[in-house]
This record gives structure tokens, sequence and C-alpha cells, in this order.
């Protein structure tokens, strides 16, 4: 009888590899990394049918050291996305994962990895960190797109944003551009969100940083969408399930809060409450609403932050009566927030802030008080508007971009010269304009 050992062996390893292929096959978009803690993480993956997901990882200085998250069954009610939690973290530490669909590990073809938020406070310095940030990702898919030439394009701009390995992106805004066959209906939100998440190019930025983000009107509903809109708790569990961001304020829209290092970042709605543009019969149309800002204005008259980030879907500071921005559609709410921060001396405000497909820094001096700045950044693979944009006051020169860009954000110095530099690139790594600004500078003085 002939030995049969050999042929047992070839079966094994084909089953094997049919085995692990049909495995990869199931994954539809991920792995992403979400928030970060010093004691968990955020790990979120998509498949396109049910299976069951995990994750394993390590600390980089302790690789044979392997770490199970629990499982989790995707499900079509949740668009196959399953939320799991890396929670045997220490601070301060980077960490290597895998993923596995039925028990298979998943290779990708681009590091895996996230870090633990630092420990830092009573021992030193803020340690120095990066992230990037930008807004309007329209993602073509041509038999729903409008007749013509496609919308969106230069989707290298995210592998460029992963080569910069910044420890977070900030999506700002119309991150999903939700289209007439999509708002109407779960499944069409569900398909728009699931279609731009699968974006080859995006890939290796989900898995290898950590992800942040609000929305605007694109990923909440229609064009210039506003409280009316009848499908925004649907669109809002759809942002929360791809966006898992930590810390959401309230049971409704997606307002929430992050810390980073001794950086904090108040992430604003400006849709859930947002008072209909053509309702001319209001006195005080509102973006934002009362109560988010009052929110707002508790939690940065608390905070001890060298930069205060607050972070909007349209632009805040431009005094122009133009688009959807807090000038033209409420402006006595812009005042308020300002004359807030000037009354309460409320130091090392930065508002970023996205929508209008132009990148720009505004400038606005508080009386008696410190420049406030304002960065636009637009837009990511959109279409690019310049209309006008050159007619701001407030724009400081030479920072107007027409072009597809993102920012790159980077925190550094010691406490006493703590510092944010802002650098504008291109889809393919170009810059177009740097500006540092010392947190000491944003500040009122004494009295």
């Amino acid at each position: 009888m002939k030995n049969s050992k050999p042929k047992f062996i070839f079966l094994f390893i084909f089953i094997t590899s049919i085995s692990l292929f049909s495995q990869k096959e199931i994954l539809q978009s991920g792995p992403m990394v979400g928030y970060s803690t010093m004691k968990e993480v955020l790990l979120w993956v998509q498949t396109n049918e049910a299976a069951e997901v995990h994750f394993e990882y390590w600390n980089i200085k302790n690789p044979t050291k392997k770490i199970k998250t629990v499982s989790a069954t995707t499900s079509k009610t949740d668009a196959f996305v399953a939320h799991l939690l890396a929670d045997q973290l220490e601070p301060s530490e980077k960490y290597n994962y895998k993923l596995f669909i039925n028990n298979q590990k998943i290779d990708r073809p681009y590091p895996l990895q996230f870090e633990s938020q630092p420990l830092w406070l009573w021992r030193g310095d803020a340690p120095d960190f990066s992230f990037a940030a930008g807004s309007c990702n329209y993602v073509s898919e041509k038999k729903y797109d409008r007749p013509g030439d496609p919308y969106g394009s230069n989707y290298q701009i995210f592998e460029t944003i992963a080569k910069q390995q910044p420890q977070f992106m900030m999506w700002l805004g119309d991150n999903f551009y939700l289209r007439e066959a999509d708002w109407n209906s779960k499944t069409g939100i569900l398909h728009r969100y699931t279609h731009t998440r699968s974006l080859p190019e995006m890939q290796a930025m989900l898995g290898g940083m950590h992800h942040y983000a609000i929305w605007d009107d694109h990923d909440f509903g229609p064009n210039n969408s506003d409280r009316s809109f009848p499908l925004k708790r649907v669109t809002e569990k759809a942002f929360k399930n791809f966006f898992p961001n930590p810390n959401y304020i309230y049971d409704e829209g997606v307002t929430g809060h992050i810390q980073w290092a001794d950086c904090e970042f108040f992430m604003l709605d400006n849709r859930y409450w947002r008072t209909p543009n053509k309702r001319s019969d209001i006195e005080n149309p509102e973006i934002l609403g009362e109560e988010q800002i009052e929110w707002l204005l508790d939690a940065l008259v608390n905070s001890y932050a060298s930069f205060k980030f607050v972070v909007v879907g349209g632009q805040f500071l431009n005094p122009l009566i133009k688009g959807e921005n807090h000038s033209k559609c409420a402006p006595k709410e812009r005042r308020k927030i300002i004359e807030a921060i000037q009354k309460l001396r409320i130091n090392g405000i930065v508002f970023l802030t996205g929508d209008v497909h132009h990148t720009e820094l505004s400038e606005y001096k508080i009386t008696g008080g410190y420049p406030i700045y304002d960065l636009t950044v637009s837009p990511l693979t959109s279409g690019v508007s310049g209309r006008d944009a050159d007619k701001n006051p407030l724009q400081v020169e030479g920072t107007l971009v027409t072009n597809k860009t993102f920012a790159k954000m980077d925190v550094f110095g010691s406490q006493k010269k703590r510092t944010l530099r802002i650098t504008i690139l291109g889809s393919d790594g170009q810059e177009y304009w740097k500006k540092e600004i010392k947190a000491s500078d944003l500040k009122f003085g004494k009295k």
C-alpha cells in the first residue's frame, strides 16, 4: 500500500487555504481603530454576512503575550458591524492587533496598531502628539450619482494621511454623502455608509490610527438638512454605529467630547436641533440650540486644556452672510458664544470646521483678549469650490487653498511653551502652508 500521508497533507493545506480565503471574503471593511483611553480601546469591523469576529492584541514590548477580546456575531440589523473592546491595557503603551473571522486569522497588507492614552499629569510635561483633520469625503458610485463627471476623486489622500502616522483622525463632517436613493430608508442609509467605508484606499488609515467624528448635512440627511428630517434617528444610529465615539453627551444627536494629552475636543452637532433655513418667521434661529450651547460653555469654563478645540461642521467665525455659516443662519447664537468666551475669560479656543469645500484660517480678535482661530479644512475627496472664498475679511493671508486637502496638527513643547503647528497638505502630500500658534498667545491678560 502506497503512503497516503503526502496526499493527506496536501488536502489539509488545500482545505485550509480555501477556508482562509473564504473568511477574508466575508470582510466588508476595516478593521478600524475607534476611541482610545488609558485603559481601553474600541475596535471596529464590518462583515458582509453574519459571522463571529474577535481580535487578538499584544503590547509591542511583549509580543508573545496575546490577549483575546470577547467574540461577537455580526447581524444584518446593524449592517454586520461589531464593536469590541481591547480592555486589558496599560497607559502610554502601543499595541499591535489581529482580526479573526469565524476563528480564522485575517491578514491585512498594512500595519494594524493602536495606542493607549498617556498617563502624564503630575509626572511631567504633556506628551507631544499629532492628529489629522478633514471634511467632505465623497466616494463615487456611478449608478447613484448625478450624471456627468465623478464628484469624488483623489482617494489616495487617505494613503497620504496614513503615511503621516498621526495618533488619530478627526473627521469634520460630510464623512458620507447620502444620495437621493439613500436618505429615505434605513437600507439606503446603511448602503451609503457601507459603500463609503469600504473604499480600498481608506483601509490602512482605518486600521492604523484612532478615529473620531462629527457630522454635517450629508451624513445626517439631504443637502442643507435640519431638525425636520424625518429619518434623523435612523442616520443618528447609523453614524454612531460607524463612528463609535466615546462620551456621546445626549441620547439624541452626536454631541461628544474627547481628551488627548493636555487638549480637549468639544464635538458639536450642527444638524439635529437646527432651525430650517427658510423659517423666516423665527426671530432667533438656532444651529446648536440652547441646551447644547450651555453644555459647551459649562465644559469650556471647567477645562484646563492648553488648546480647547471646538469642532463643528460649518464655519463659525467667517462674518460673511453666505452659505450655511453661523453668521448667516444663527447670528445671535454666534454672538452669544463669542461674548461668553470673552466674559468668562476662556483661554485657548480654536475652532475646527469644514463644509465649504475650501481651506482657510480665520482670525478674530476678542475685545480685550486674544485671537480666536477657526481652521476650516475641506474637501478631502469631494468637489472643490472657491466661490467668494477670498472675500472673508477674517481670512489669514496666504491660507486660502482651493484644492483637496487635509490638516496635520502637531501639539508639542513643554507646558510653558506648548505649541500647535498646523500644516495643510494635499492629496499627494504637497505642503500648501504651515503656521504655529502658541498656547501662551491664546490667553486673556491678568485683570
